[in-house]
């Protein structure tokens, strides 16, 4: 990539760099791909993105896809299996999130309210564009992510803070975050739609 990766990604770590250059800050727009987006946010709680990246597939496979459907049906067998499996983040409370946040999921949308037009809704249906440098550095949280958290938890997700809200908001394009210096600010700010 020619050009200085934002300040964030540091190191030589190739899976990070991928992820950095590929999908951050990417405008997602399908319903399920947000979900799970919001689910692995949910279990980086207090851990570095890293953690995350290097076990998403195997989180993939033991939460089914992150089939929102499915999840929402697990039971006490299912419990158990997750946090005997250590090739995920083996902590009872997120794993009860994940379960929990399906059902909300599937809540909101057995009542006909689309996922991704309720979240893309906070910012008007377009990626708000930041301007942020090294020199400025970014936010943990706003008001938005802010006001998002809250509603989210009046809809029942859990590990959905104003700080978690608003890396999944950057994670998913809904704040362009990439530096100004980063090559990937002026490609990710032509994706947006609108």
């Amino acid at each position: 990539m020619a050009g200085e990766r934002c300040a964030w990604v540091g190191g030589n770590d190739p899976l990070y760099a991928a992820y950095h250059d590929t999908e951050w800050g990417v405008p997602e727009y399908d319903s399920r791909a947000l979900w799970e987006k919001l689910l692995l946010d949910g279990f980086q709680a207090g851990l570095a993105w890293i953690t995350i990246l290097r076990k998403r597939e195997t989180m993939r496979e033991a939460f089914h896809g992150f089939d929102p459907d499915i999840i929402a049906r697990y039971g006490d067998g299912d419990r158990e299996r997750l946090l005997a499996d250590p090739g995920i983040i083996r902590s009872k409370l997120k794993v009860e999130a994940a379960i929990t946040n399906a059902r909300a999921y599937l809540e909101m949308r057995e009542a006909g309210e689309d996922f991704s037009d309720y979240l893309w809704s906070h910012v008007g249906g377009t990626p708000i564009q930041n301007t942020y440098s090294r020199e400025t550095g970014l936010p943990t949280h706003t008001e938005l992510s802010t006001a998002l958290s809250k509603d989210l938890k009046r809809r029942g997700f859990k590990f959905v803070g104003p700080v978690i809200v608003y890396a999944f908001m950057e994670a998913v394009g809904m704040v362009n975050d990439h530096e100004t210096t980063c090559p990937r600010h002026g490609a990710v700010r032509a994706m947006a739609r609108g």
